[in-house]
């Protein structure tokens, strides 16, 4: 670990001090040759994004994950990587697409992105991929079917100067990240520990950000046993699963700390079919998100607390219990100096880069949480992830695009 992280650290120290200080890059001239082939690409990049974003790939879509990783593959091949398809574990489905492209330097490098969505089938037909001024619309558009056209598109920049000064480039595109990983979790940390750094392709965020620091993530269940009975006959007779489910998802709620920016939002509630019957049986599920991890023991114990201790309903028997699932990923020296390099580089071509942390949670989680040098937000610009307003800035691919392709080859030389 402590000689890998010396490997970056003497690779960066160029770079940090040409840079100085986060927030003070030095502006250097910028490599036209990259910057003419970045906007030479942004035709295919557009066609290959509609392609992409006009195919259903929610998690657990097995078709439509295979018709995405299809389409990525044979992208990459044509590119001269080797290209594997990874089963994931069960319960995930469909294939984690793993390309390698290897060349004559020293610097190992893994680049990060996912091919699911959130979003069910049908809705790439009722809201497909369209341009609106500089904007992109579609579901997936941004989170993270841009990341994908961005790791296509930047290693065409790579092949095209003929740059090989680097001794492996590994793409990983998961399958199954919108819902934890759980199926690729191992996969990544395997390749992770394989690399001298990650770079998780998640889009980057408004007005030109990255982001250096993400919050774990969660699930807390709720489980309410109660006992059936007639709703309109005999109610008294029974034990309401819901009322008391009720009760305690409203003391849940409160679990968050706000100082220490932890978040818990009930987010799905079940509980009976029949109008007319006292429900037995009700079960919430929460999400957890926590900067610290140590505030994830703290809402798993209070909350059991609170189910043992605090209810409504007499008889009822009430269980909570939390899943965890992305680990913290935090800032630190290693993550400092890689956002530097992305700043100094940014400024070649007058711009600026804002570091960030984030709610949400990515697969950099897991590569930083095997003490690889992590990096995420190296996608195209987007927002409203998650939601029918996504969208990304389509005039965000040039400058993306000579973001990541000037980072690989700094960071392929290796030391």
């Amino acid at each position: 670990m402590k000689a890998r992280w010396l490997v970056l650290a003497l690779l960066l120290a160029p770079v940090m001090a040409l840079a100085g200080a986060i927030g003070s890059p030095a502006a250097a001239d910028p490599n036209k040759q990259i910057l003419e082939r970045a906007e030479r690409q942004q035709a295919d990049a557009l066609k290959l994004w509609e392609r992409l974003v006009n195919i259903d790939s929610g998690t657990g879509n097995e078709d439509g994950l295979r018709d995405v990783g299809a389409i990525a593959a044979e992208e990459l091949k044509k590119l001269g990587a080797a290209v594997e398809l990874v089963p994931a574990l069960k319960p995930a489905v469909g294939d984690n697409v793993v390309a390698v492209l290897k060349g004559t330097g020293k610097g190992k490098i893994l680049l990060m992105a996912h091919m699911d969505t959130v979003f069910g089938k049908g809705i790439a037909a009722a809201r497909p991929f369209r341009i609106d001024g500089t904007r992109a619309y579609g579901p997936g558009v941004s989170d993270d079917k841009g990341g994908i056209v961005a790791i296509v598109g930047v290693l065409k920049i790579l092949r095209d100067l003929s740059f090989k000064d680097y001794a492996r480039i590994t793409i990983l595109l998961n399958s199954n990240e919108e819902t934890g990983s759980r199926g690729t979790r191992a996969l990544i940390e395997k390749l992770a520990k394989e690399h001298d750094v990650a770079l998780n392709l998640e889009s980057g965020r408004e007005p030109d950000g990255l982001v250096i620091r993400r919050k774990g993530s969660a699930r807390l269940t709720i489980e309410v046993k109660g006992r059936a009975s007639h709703a309109g006959g005999s109610p008294e007779q029974g034990r309401n699963a819901a009322m008391e489910l009720a009760h305690q998802v409203l003391q849940i709620a409160k679990l968050g700390n706000p100082d220490k920016q932890t978040t818990v939002n009930v987010t799905v509630l079940q509980s009976g079919d029949r109008a007319n019957i006292i429900p037995d049986l009700a079960t919430a599920q929460a999400d957890v998100r926590a900067l610290v991890t140590d505030e994830f023991d703290r809402v798993e114990r209070e909350a059991a607390e609170l189910a043992k201790n605090n209810k409504l309903i007499p008889d009822t028997v009430v269980t909570t219990t939390l899943n965890r699932g992305f680990p913290v990923m935090d800032r630190n020296p290693e993550t400092d100096r890689l956002a530097a390099m992305a700043q100094s580089i940014y400024a070649e071509i007058g711009r600026t880069l804002r570091l960030e942390s984030s709610g949400g949670a990515a697969d950099s989680s897991l590569s930083a949480g095997v003490f690889t040098p992590s990096l995420d937000g190296l996608g195209l610009i987007g927002a409203n992830a998650h939601t029918d307003r996504e969208y990304a800035d389509v005039s965000s691919i040039v400058p993306r695009f000579y973001l990541l392709t000037r980072m690989m080859m700094e960071l392929g030389k290796g030391k």
